[in-house]
């Protein structure tokens, strides 16, 4: 089980945003918005949240939930220390640039 808040939180550590979460675990933007808007534990169909709870582990994401190891007990969620080569990192894409913007660089 995931709560909204351990996707909000996964999501600020591996600093991307909704478009690029829905893109790492193959959902649309819009599921990823009903997850994180659920009260409580997030609820989808069961390939949504595997498809989601698999993105997160591969990118470096480890859920805690209540009763696994933890300094103070509840749910969480942590970076883990070492990540090879976390799949969020091909995902930025850069903001486009307007033409007035390239003028003033000039």
């Amino acid at each position: 089980m995931m709560t909204a808040n351990q996707l909000r939180a996964a999501r600020a550590l591996l600093d991307i945003d909704q478009r690029q979460m829905a893109h790492l675990a193959e959902l649309s933007v819009p599921t990823i918005q009903r997850m994180e808007a659920s009260d409580g534990v997030i609820r989808a169909n069961v390939d949504s949240l595997m498809k989601l709870v698999s993105a997160l582990e591969n990118a470096g994401i480890e859920l805690i939930n209540p009763g696994l190891p933890s300094s103070s007990g509840g749910r969480g969620v942590r970076l883990r220390e070492h990540v090879a080569n976390p799949k969020t990192r091909n995902v930025r894409q850069p903001k486009p640039s307007s033409s007035r913007a390239m003028e003033r660089t000039r």
